[in-house]
C-alpha cells in the first residue's frame, strides 16, 4: 500500500497493511539540540526530514496563519494585539494576506503527494485559536461578554480567510486530512461554556465543514488538554477527528472509543514514560494496542516529544511504534517480542 492508502484506510476502519508510522508534533528545540548532541546529523533541520531519518513515514504539513509574523514582533506569549474595534481595523494590514502560504512549496510536494508517497496535511487556525492570538490569553475570556460582536466579526474575516485559502490550496493538490489549531481544553476540561461554543464558535465550523467534506478532506481539531467534553460538540456539527489526546491529562482513548464508535483519533502516546525505557515505552503500546487493532486510529506521542527523552531511546519507540503498527493488523492477541 502506498501512505496515501494506507492513512486513508485506517481512518476509514478498512483493513491495511499497517498502520502509519508518523510523528504528528514536531520536537521540542531543546530535545533536537540534546539530539543533535548525541549524533542526529546537524544537516538535519526541517522536521520531515529529521523524521525520514529516524524511519518515520513521510508527510508534509502546510500551516497557514491568517496574519502576517510581523504582527506579533516584540509580543510576548499571550500578549494582546487588539483591545477594541478601533485596534482591530488598525491591525487589518498585517491581517489575512494575499499570499498566504509558499504555493511553489506545496507545488514540490504535489508529485510525491500524487504518487502516494507521502500524506499532505493542512492546518487552520480555528475560532477559538485565533481570536485569542488578537486579544491576548486572559483578555480574551472577557472579550465572550466585553466585545462579543468584535468577537463574531473577526470569526466571520477569519472563515472567509480560511476558505478562501483552502481553495488556493486545492488547486495544486487536495490534502489527505486537516487540523483547526484550537486548543480549547486545558487538563480538567473545555476553557469554554458549551452555550459559548454554540454561539461563538460552532457556525463558522458548520459553515466551512461542508466545503471540506466535498473536497474529500478530513477534518481534525487539533486541541491540547482533556477533549472528552468537547469531543462530543464538535462531532455533533460535522468534525471527524482529534488529536493529540493528552494521557496526562486524563484522556482514555478506550472510553473514547466505546463512547464514541466512529471518531478518529491520532496521538495518545503518553510522552513521560518516553525516557523510561523500552519496558515502559512497550507497555505504553499494550494499552494503546486494543484500539490500533479497532481502526480509526493511528498511534503517536501525544505532544512535542520532551527533552528528557535521549536520542537511543526515542530510536528504540520508534522501533516499537513500527512493530506494533504491524502488530496491530495481524490477527493474534498478546504481547509482541
Amino acid at each position: 500500500m502506498t501512505s496515501r492508502e494506507r492513512f486513508a484506510d485506517v481512518l476509514n476502519f478498512k483493513p491495511v497493511d499497517r498502520l502509519p508510522a508518523i510523528e504528528w508534533a514536531t520536537w521540542w528545540d531543546k530535545t533536537l539540540a540534546r539530539w543533535y548532541e548525541e549524533g542526529l546529523p546537524e544537516d538535519l533541520s526541517g522536521c520531515a526530514d529529521i523524521g525520514e531519518h529516524l524511519g518515520l513515514d513521510v508527510h508534509r504539513q502546510c500551516w497557514i496563519r491568517p496574519y502576517l509574523p510581523s504582527l506579533l514582533e516584540g509580543k510576548g506569549h499571550g500578549d494582546p494585539v487588539v483591545s477594541s474595534r478601533d485596534d482591530y481595523e488598525k491591525i487589518k494590514p498585517y491581517l489575512y494576506p494575499e499570499n498566504a502560504f509558499d504555493k511553489e512549496v506545496v507545488r514540490c510536494w504535489a508529485h510525491q503527494h500524487k504518487t502516494g508517497d507521502c500524506v499532505v496535511w493542512l492546518t487552520l487556525e480555528g475560532f477559538f485559536w485565533y481570536p485569542r492570538i488578537l486579544f491576548g490569553i486572559e483578555p480574551h475570556f472577557y472579550a465572550f461578554y466585553d466585545y462579543p460582536e468584535l468577537m463574531k466579526e473577526i470569526n466571520s474575516d477569519l472563515l472567509t480567510f480560511n476558505k478562501r485559502v483552502v481553495e488556493e490550496f486545492c488547486e495544486i493538490t487536495v490534502p489527505d486530512f486537516m487540523t483547526f489549531a484550537e486548543d480549547l481544553s486545558y487538563n480538567h476540561g473545555p476553557m469554554l461554556s458549551k452555550k459559548q461554543f454554540d454561539e461563538f464558535i460552532a457556525p463558522y465550523y458548520r459553515d466551512i465543514l461542508p466545503m471540506l467534506s466535498s473536497k474529500g478532506i478530513v477534518p481534525f481539531v487539533d486541541t491540547d488538554g482533556n477533549v472528552s467534553e468537547p469531543m462530543e460538540w464538535f462531532l455533533n456539527i460535522g468534525v471527524e477527528g482529534f488529536l493529540p489526546l493528552e494521557r496526562m491529562a486524563g484522556v482514555d482513548i478506550a472510553a473514547l472509543r466505546q463512547k464514541h464508535p466512529n471518531v478518529k483519533m491520532i496521538g495518545a502516546f503518553d510522552k513521560t514514560v518516553m525516557h523510561l525505557g523500552e519496558d515502559a515505552m512497550r507497555a505504553e503500546f499494550e494499552r494503546l494496542l486494543p484500539v490500533m487493532r479497532q481502526g480509526g486510529f493511528i498511534p503517536s506521542v501525544d505532544h512535542q516529544t520532551p527533552p528528557d527523552v535521549s536520542l537511543d531511546n526515542y530510536k528504540v519507540y520508534v522501533k516499537l511504534l513500527k512493530q506494533y503498527c504491524r502488530v496491530a493488523c495481524k490477527d493474534q492477541r498478546g504481547k509482541i517480542e
